[in-house]
C-alpha cells in the first residue's frame, strides 16, 4: 500500500517505542518524514536509515522553538504537513500523589501535556485550508491512564487526561478545516519505558523477566502486554487519509482494559 505517498509525516519520539515503529510504517507507505527525538539520540541517523526521504532535528519537545523549527522544516523541505504524531513523552518515578517532587511534576506537565500543546500550536496554521494547507490528521500519543486513573502515577495521569482534551478541543474546532485530531490511548505495551517498570518488579520481587511482565499485564483481560507494533498500527491507521471520517476519539489499545 501507498497511502502516505506525496505526504509529510513529522513524529516527535522518533527513534524508540511506538515512534520509530510508525516512522518505518510511514515510510513504508511512501511518507516523507520529519522526525525528532531528545539530542541525546541519534535521530538524524535514524531518518538516514528509513530508505525515505527524511530529516531529522534533535530538541527538547517542552521547547516552543522545536516545534516551529519541525513545521518550518515540513514546509520548506517537502511542501507542507500532512500528519502529525505528537509521541514523545516521559514518566515520572511511581509515588503517591502527596510524595511526587513538584520539579518532577513540573517536567512530566512541560513535556507530556505542554508538549503536545506546543506541537499542535504550529502544526494546526500549516495544515489549515484556509491558510493554504492541506488539511490533514494530528495523532496524540495519550494514554490509558488519560482516560482512567493511575495509582503511583497521578502527575503523569493528569498530563495524559490533559492531552485527551486537547485532542477533543482541537478535533472540534478544526473539523470543518479538513484537520482531524484524535488520540491513541495504550495500555502497558513492550516499550524502553515498561521494560523499566519491569526491571523494578524484578528487582524488588525477585522475578524472572517473563513473570514480571505477566505480574505487571495480571489486570489487562488479555493476561499480556501489548507490542508496540500494534500501537504503531493504530497511529497509522489513525493518520490514515481513507479513514477521513473520524476526529475526537480516544482509542484504546488496551488488551481490554476499559471492557471490564
Amino acid at each position: 500500500m501507498s497511502r502516505f505517498a506525496g505526504k509529510t509525516v513529522l513524529i516527535t519520539g522518533a527513534t524508540g517505542g511506538f515512534g520509530s515503529i510508525a516512522a518505518k510504517m510511514f515510510a513504508a507507505e511512501g511518507a516523507s518524514l520529519v522526525l525528532s527525538d531528545h539530542p541525546s539520540r541519534d535521530v538524524a541517523g535514524f531518518a538516514a536509515s528509513l530508505g525515505t526521504p527524511a530529516e531529522g532535528i534533535p530538541g527538547d519537545v517542552g521547547d516552543p522553538a522545536l516545534h516551529e523549527a519541525l513545521v518550518a522544516c515540513a514546509v520548506e523541505k517537502f511542501g507542507g504537513l500532512d500528519v502529525a504524531v505528537n509521541n514523545a513523552g516521559i514518566v515520572h518515578a511511581r509515588a503517591r500523589l502527596e510524595d511526587v517532587s513538584p520539579e518532577d511534576a513540573l517536567r512530566v506537565v512541560n513535556i507530556d501535556l505542554m508538549g503536545v500543546w506546543y506541537a499542535m500550536r504550529a502544526q494546526i496554521p500549516a495544515m489549515d485550508t484556509r491558510k493554504g494547507g492541506r488539511g490533514g490528521a494530528i495523532v496524540n500519543v495519550a494514554s490509558l491512564a488519560g482516560i482512567a486513573g493511575a495509582p503511583q502515577l497521578g502527575v503523569y495521569a493528569a498530563a495524559k487526561h490533559g492531552v485527551v482534551g486537547l485532542t477533543k478541543t482541537a478535533a472540534a474546532e478544526n473539523a470543518r478545516r479538513g484537520i482531524r485530531c484524535n488520540a491513541i490511548c495504550p495500555a502497558y505495551a513492550r516499550t524502553p519505558m515498561v521494560e523499566f517498570d519491569i526491571d523494578n518488579v524484578v528487582a524488588e520481587k525477585g522475578m524472572e523477566r517473563e513473570a514480571a511482565a505477566a505480574w505487571i499485564a495480571r489486570g489487562v483481560p488479555m493476561r499480556r502486554l501489548g507490542e508496540p507494533e500494534e500501537v504503531a498500527q493504530a497511529i497509522v491507521w489513525a493518520a490514515a487519509p481513507d479513514n477521513g471520517f473520524m476526529t475526537g476519539q480516544t482509542i484504546a489499545i488496551d488488551g481490554g482494559v476499559m471492557s471490564v
